[in-house]
């Protein structure tokens, strides 16, 4: 198939090179053209615009920061899914809630469209080395078809039901990934003060099986005080407010999930947008 892959941010921009490894037949489209040109050089072509991308594309990927974006490039006066052909595949891999992913569910099969929720679990370097988890929202037929290029960039795939089914699960373990974060900062922090060592903290709280196994990897960015972005900030806090919307529409209380959401803009506020998420723990830190 003609593949199209938009939205070459941290995420998309790996995992589009991850196709190109397998000789995929890519375009590949950005607002910015920085990652455009880096992975033309690995073989994508460049496409002068988004519309341009889509039109010959049997399919889209599509991995991008909000859903009001997405909503504005593919479904805005000059959106981009009016371009792409019948019966043309839209797989979006980007953190949107479960009700938008309906709303473009739809939008798509008015077009003429297949539409797919596929978002991930992992960060710059399960991208980087094909090792994501997909959480997929469509028909088995479907994903049979998509389930190849799934394949070159992750190492599984969980087929949750029909649409919107991935988008639900992504909120689920965001608000898990947040709150996580969170508790494994303040024990941090309260260990320190209670005349533990931070070395030993870090080296020890990470491995017990009370603690989230991904905390391995946050403990070695607490210790350096480097907070080099792998999942930014500014989107954990942006998950967690989707998750809010979300728990609002379903009559859900989300009491933890709501003071994480406040927490985390804080830390944006704060300038911290751009780091890391584990930077929260530099903010509570200086509280």
């Amino acid at each position: 198939m003609k593949v199209t892959f938009i939205g070459l941010g941290i995420m998309g921009s790996r995992m589009a090179a991850n196709l190109l490894k397998h000789q995929v037949e890519l375009t590949v489209w950005n607002r910015s053209a920085a990652s455009m040109n880096a992975l033309e050089k690995k073989g994508a072509i460049v496409a002068a615009s988004a519309q341009e991308a889509v039109k010959d594309a049997d399919l889209v990927f599509s991995m991008l920061s909000t859903p009001e974006v997405v909503e504005a490039l593919f479904l805005g006066q000059e959106g981009v899914l009016s371009m792409m052909k019948k019966n043309a595949l839209w797989v979006d891999c980007s953190t949107v809630n479960p009700s938008f992913s309906d709303l473009v569910s739809k939008a798509a099969s008015r077009s003429g469209q297949v539409f797919v929720d596929a978002p991930v679990a992992g960060t710059k370097p399960q991208a980087e080395n094909a090792e994501l988890v997909f959480f997929i929202g469509a028909e088995k037929v479907v994903l049979a078809r998509i389930r190849p290029y799934l394949d070159m960039m992750g190492k599984k795939v969980l087929h949750l039901g029909k649409t919107t089914k991935g988008a639900a699960f992504k909120m689920l373990v965001n608000i898990l990934l947040a709150q996580s974060m969170l508790i494994f900062s303040e024990a941090v922090l309260l260990g320190e003060k209670l005349g533990l060592s931070k070395e030993f903290l870090l080296d020890t709280l990470p491995n017990l099986v009370v603690t989230a196994p991904f905390t391995k990897f946050k403990a070695e960015m607490i210790r350096t005080s480097d907070y080099e972005v792998q999942f930014p900030l500014e989107w954990m806090h942006k998950d967690l407010h989707l998750a809010a919307i979300t728990a609002y529409e379903q009559e859900q209380p989300l009491y933890l999930a709501n003071l994480a959401k406040e927490l985390f803009a804080e830390a944006k506020m704060a300038g911290m947008g751009r780091l890391d998420f584990a930077s929260i723990h530099q903010y509570l830190a200086r509280r």
